[in-house]
């Protein structure tokens, strides 16, 4: 996992604690307070936010005790994980840039590419210059590897 990836969960899990579970906690009891639990749809809707409030935090808590952090900044060379990769689809030309993360903090929408993914795996171990094919459930793509950095 990058630093930044360990911070944006850990800063998730100090609101879990602080804020979302003292909030739900008061919001429970404030529906008991309205009687009969049985038919109390604010005490079993609070409920049902309280235990995936806890499961966020139990996954949250259970990550960050088992990562591993990696900066980014002490690596170079070839492509490895915390590499930021320029790629041009040698296709359509369309240039995209990804950073190879880990999973509890990829998001794709971000350029933040899932190191298990089939494009991430593909450019483990190479180079600028370098050309890949990627088999994808959309199907083969071509990739050239224009740059590699480690920010």
């Amino acid at each position: 996992m990058t630093p930044k990836g360990h911070k944006a969960l850990d800063d998730e899990l100090k609101t879990l604690k602080t804020i979302e579970r003292p909030a739900i906690i008061a919001a429970i009891s404030e529906a008991r307070e309205h009687g009969d639990l049985s038919e109390n749809a604010e005490y079993h809707s609070a409920r049902e936010k309280q235990s995936f409030i806890e499961g966020r935090i139990k996954e949250l808590e259970g990550l960050i005790s088992l990562a591993q952090i990696i900066d980014p900044a002490t690596l170079s060379g070839t492509i490895k994980f915390g590499a930021t990769v320029e790629l041009v689809d040698e296709n359509t030309e369309e240039e995209k840039t990804f950073q190879i993360v880990g999973e509890a903090e990829a998001n794709i929408e971000k350029g933040l590419l899932n190191i298990n993914s089939p494009l991430a795996r593909a450019l483990i171990g190479k180079e600028e210059g370098d050309s890949v094919e990627v088999k994808t459930p959309g199907g083969t793509k071509d990739y050239e590897i224009v740059k590699i950095s480690y920010i």
